[in-house]
């Protein structure tokens, strides 16, 4: 069963599963989901737990010795398993569906690892335990999903904000949730009666948001001029080199150009994001891309990236980013006159 971090607290009312599954890009939440689980199985008799990596080391023989321990005075115990960044090699899948073989209500299996893709869900383990246990889906909140998710933490806290104070902490938290975290029981101790407006915030916070040229990507591609502003600012403002920036930008470019030639050669969209494994929920922002930006538009932009790149790279005194600025401002649809 598949179920959001916000569920869990109800999910564990109701008695324990045999297995939890918390992946995804959100340290923050899968802490948080981890503790919970964990202080729930204690108040069962969980007292013992063991913890392993999933890595070309790992013997496999000490986790089924830990789930065949079953007697009269074996404690319950929990076995904590983290995945690798890479995909699980066959051989890492046969053991792990053994394990799964062997649970039994003395042993709770706790699985952390990376966001997975479809495909990866659709693994034999991954379906055993999704349907035997919960999966819990531990990602950061995009843009669009922050205000909602903010929303939801202030008032688990008791915290009763405006419109603006959400968009407001949005904007300055923005890719990282545990200084979110932070700042709300911040806020907490120091307006007892809950009440959030901006001119408390600016008194109380600074910006703690944190951004990754992949924000930016997104930004662009989804036609959000301003917000790919705000991105490019916070990252020079980070010390992110502008090469990073460039390269970023060149892959996407690129990437699209070739998506055009494909839709030319009369390739449906589909297949072009089959092809370029492009996610479901990714797939509008890249139509509306694709829209925007035809053949016409995309040379241009590549070969004015180029001339970016040669100047960065022989011209130490050259400062790049306002003509990153313009160059992003053209991939979201604003005509600057690059020259």
């Amino acid at each position: 069963m598949r179920i959001y971090p916000e569920q869990l607290a109800q999910q564990l009312s109701k008695g324990l599963r045999p297995a939890y599954l918390l992946l995804g890009n959100e340290p923050l939440l899968k802490l948080e989901c981890s503790d919970q689980i964990k202080q729930a199985a204690q108040q069962q008799g969980f007292d013992e737990r063991h913890s392993f990596t999933v890595d070309a080391s790992l013997d496999w023989n000490l986790i089924l010795d830990c789930c065949q321990a079953m007697s009269l005075f074996s404690a319950r115990q929990i076995i904590e398993l983290e995945l690798p960044d890479s995909a699980l090699n066959a051989q890492q899948v046969k053991s792990l569906q053994s394990v799964i073989d062997c649970l039994h209500e003395d042993i709770l299996l706790l699985i952390q690892g990376p966001r997975f893709t479809k495909k990866q869900e659709s693994a034999k383990w991954f379906k055993t335990l999704e349907t035997q246990g919960l999966y819990l889906p531990c990602n950061t909140p995009d843009s669009r999903q922050l205000p909602r998710f903010i929303q939801g933490r202030c008032q688990q806290l008791g915290l009763k904000p405006d419109h603006e104070s959400v968009q407001m902490l949005a904007q300055w938290h923005e890719g990282n949730l545990l200084a979110l975290a932070q700042s709300l029981q911040k806020l907490v101790l120091l307006y007892p009666d809950g009440e959030l407006n901006v001119v408390r915030l600016e008194t109380a916070l600074s910006r703690h948001n944190h951004y990754t040229p992949f924000q930016l990507i997104d930004a662009v591609l989804a036609g959000q001029a301003k917000r790919s502003q705000r991105v490019l600012r916070q990252l020079q403002g980070e010390g992110i080199e502008a090469v990073i920036i460039l390269r970023t930008l060149q892959r996407e470019l690129t990437q699209l150009y070739k998506m055009q030639e494909m839709g030319q050669k009369g390739t449906s969209l589909n297949v072009i994001f089959e092809n370029y494994r492009i996610w479901q929920n990714r797939r509008e922002m890249y139509i509306g891309a694709l829209h925007r930006m035809p053949l016409s538009v995309i040379i241009p932009l590549l070969q004015r990236l180029a001339q970016i790149e040669v100047r960065v790279k022989t011209d130490f005194d050259y400062p790049p980013w306002d003509d990153l600025a313009a160059l992003c401002a053209e991939m979201c649809g604003i005509r600057t006159h690059l020259q």
